[in-house]
Formats: C-alpha cells, structure tokens, sequence
C-alpha cells in the first residue's frame, strides 16, 4: 500500500503511521509527505525520516484552485493508493475529491456525525456527552461527513478540560488511523451508500 500525508502540525498521525510501518503492523510505505505550511513540525520529522517532504505553502498561490492544482501535480508524481488527512486544515475542493474518489481518508476527533468542524472536543464537552473519541472516514464533498470507516470510543470525564480529552482523543486517533488503513489494505471492502463494509 503506497500512502501520501497531507498535514498542516506536528504530524503526530504521521508518525503513528510510520511507527506501524516500522514496527510490521502496517504493511505500507509512505511514498510522500505534503504540507501547506513550511515550518510544520511534522514536515520535518518526515524529512528526518528520510520521507519524500514537500512544502506547498498555499501563501504562495493566487487562489486555492492554483494551491490545489500544484499538490495534486506532487500526488500524481508520487502515484499513492490512498491520500490521509492528518491534521491538514485545508478544505478540499470538489475538483480535489473527485481526482481521488474513495481514496481519501481524513481523522476526527469525534464521533461522526456528532461535532463536526473545528474544536470537536470543546464541542463535546459543552454538549455534556459522557461519550466520545474519533472517526476515520472516507472525505466527501461535505464536511466530515463522508462514509465511516473505523471510530473508537473514549469516555469523557466531569473533570476533564478540553486540553485533557483532546489527549486522551488522540490516543485513540493514532490507533484508529491504523486500524483503518489495515482494514483497506487486508481485506475485500466497498462502499454502500454511506456503509463502509469490508470482510
């Protein structure tokens, strides 16, 4: 399985990714690291890694058609099976998405379709849900709304800060993203409707 990152952070997915590479859990091999910010951490820990990284800024570009049409040049070259969203805050295009149908994956630190957008955790914890964790789905031309793959569980506690779920959240997030890409790349698996159903 040949994948591309997209981030935007610290890349701590990436490097869960990685790890389960490294550690034969995943058999996959990242073949290119992109991100929209140059001094993104994680964009140097994939060149630390030996990664092929690439800066994109999307400063840079007139518009996002411009930014969009250049990591999609980068994609192509690097001809991946699936592209994961880690932690990359760009919107994509339609344009984008259908280039890639069902070959996209992003990670969110909810349970979809509850909180979706930004600040999930926060989202949770003014709610009150005593229940929450993450989702890995497929993107569509909606936000965070496209068929689930895998979501894990994590309780939410009377003390907890948002600080303190959203670590305790992404524990789960760098297992999940695994458990998802395993599925993908070991068994038979289609889409119907919005079931992602695999065997």
């Amino acid at each position: 399985m040949r994948l591309a990152v997209l981030l935007s952070g610290r890349g701590s997915n990436f490097a869960a990714i990685h790890q389960a590479i490294v550690d034969g859990q995943l058999d996959a091999e990242i073949v290119c690291v992109i991100s929209n910010q140059p001094d993104a951490p994680g964009l140097t820990r994939a060149r630390e890694l030996g990664r092929s990284a690439h800066s994109i800024n999307h400063r840079d570009f007139p518009n996002r058609a411009a930014h969009e049409e250049e990591v999609l040049r980068v994609l192509a070259e690097a001809e991946p099976d699936f592209i994961c969203l880690a932690g990359y805050m760009r919107l994509l295009t339609p344009v984008f998405i259908a280039a890639w149908p069902h070959r996209i994956l992003n990670i969110h630190p909810s349970l979809l379709p509850a909180f979706p957008g930004v600040d999930a955790q926060a989202q949770a914890l003014a709610y009150g849900v005593k229940v929450s964790g993450c989702t890995v789905h497929f993107i569509d031309e909606n936000l965070d709304a496209g068929p689930i793959i895998v979501q894990r569980t994590v309780p939410v506690r009377d003390e907890d800060s948002v600080d303190i779920l959203a670590a305790r959240i992404l524990e789960q997030e760098h297992i999940a993203y695994v458990e998802a890409l395993v599925a993908l790349a070991t068994r038979r698996w289609r889409i119907e409707g919005r079931r992602v159903i695999s065997r």
